[in-house]
């Protein structure tokens, strides 16, 4: 397989070193195609980009990229890989809503869900088993009523969500800072494959390109600007996910988070969020009823059944007595009057209900149950 004249205009243009998105959709619009931008002369480029990446887009145009061009013929005949420019019809139309959407996107998966409504889910890697519980639920929720869910494979909350999503006909979306030649985090290996051949995996990066710290900011912004509104499940204040919302906040997309533990760190960046405007949340209905004008989507009660979390009404009075913070297994010894061996036995059996989860420190923590 060999790539035609025009996609090999636009795999030059995102290699020059130093123009970037933005500077590419500036001339663009001065200059139109790629190949009129490939064939000016250095004099004109200057006025409208500086001399050296003038000088840079004149040298690429004359560059032998022969090897460069056989490996991404070769990933384009794997199944469902796909190679979208700024000018395809199947280009998804929320991020020209960026200053800087993307002029390539390697997409590999079901292109079809770019067209569907979308809700972007972030959130903390090192997140608490509430959270990426609450992550897998929403985003389920949301998957069921034909939602797609947008995040960006890391671990915790992002792979949560992703396996929230998968689980529903609204599937879900990963946004890689990577080229998708490439898996990161290596732990999630697995789910990469599983969005590939049920979802979609996308990345404005060329393939090889490996996990710098730079490309997740701008792997950020594409979440934010697919989604119809931004959900923060976890996030501690220095978090980037707070820049992510953020960026989707100044895009006009609703924001939204979900309020946990004041002692908890990752709960504090949703407060921070929710002091600042953000929508407090306590189940996946609460986001479509906001949004949906904006998803198109039938909210009728038979579609809106709860996705927050209930008590269960037969609860185990322990789990009352947990409350929602995680609490060391002292402390619930001294509190309850159970002895040790009792005690032990009773979280076990809360545990295998996915009711508590046990944490580091030998410590519990009570989780919440989706309806």
């Amino acid at each position: 397989m060999t790539l035609d004249q025009d996609l090999q205009q636009w795999v030059r243009l995102s290699l020059v070193n130093g123009l970037g998105p933005r500077g590419l959709v500036g001339l663009l619009r001065a200059l139109g195609e790629p190949a009129f931008i490939l064939s000016a002369t250095e004099k004109t480029l200057a006025e409208l980009v500086s001399p050296s990446i003038a000088t840079a887009i004149c040298q690429m145009a004359e560059r032998n990229l022969d090897a460069e061009f056989a490996q991404l013929a070769n990933w384009l005949a794997q199944p469902n890989c796909q190679l979208l420019t700024l000018a395809d019809a199947a280009y998804p139309k929320r991020l020209l809503d960026l200053p800087d959407p993307p002029p390539l996107l390697y997409a590999q998966g079901d292109l079809s869900l770019l067209t569907r409504p979308a809700v972007s889910v972030v959130g903390s890697r090192n997140a608490t088993a509430q959270g990426i519980a609450n992550a897998e639920q929403f985003a389920a929720f949301l998957a069921q009523q034909s939602v797609c869910v947008i995040s960006g494979m890391a671990s915790g909350i992002d792979a949560a969500a992703h396996r929230g999503g998968l689980s529903g006909v609204g599937s879900s979306i990963a946004v890689v800072g990577t080229g998708l030649d490439r898996v990161y985090p290596a732990a999630n290996r697995a789910l990469a494959h599983h969005l590939a051949a049920q979802g979609l995996l996308l990345s404005e990066l060329a393939l090889g390109s490996p996990p710098k710290a730079e490309h997740f900011p701008r792997r950020n912004r594409l979440i934010a600007a697919l989604g119809a509104g931004c959900l923060v499940v976890e996030a501690a204040l220095e978090s980037g996910s707070l820049i992510t919302a953020r960026q989707a906040a100044d895009l006009g997309r609703e924001v939204f988070a979900i309020p946990g533990s004041i002692h908890s760190p990752v709960a504090k960046g949703c407060h921070r969020l929710i002091k600042q405007g953000a929508k407090l949340v306590e189940a996946g209905a609460d986001i479509l009823e906001e949004l949906a004008g904006n998803l198109a989507l039938d909210l009728s009660p038979q579609k809106t059944p709860s996705a927050g979390l209930e008590t269960p009404s037969e609860e185990s009075p322990l789990l009352g007595l947990m409350g929602w913070d995680a609490v060391e297994f002292d402390w619930l010894v001294l509190q309850s009057g159970l002895t040790s061996e009792a005690l032990c036995a009773i979280l076990l059996g809360l545990e295998l209900e996915g009711k508590v989860a046990s944490l580091p420190g030998n410590r519990y923590q009570r989780l919440g149950i989706a309806k």
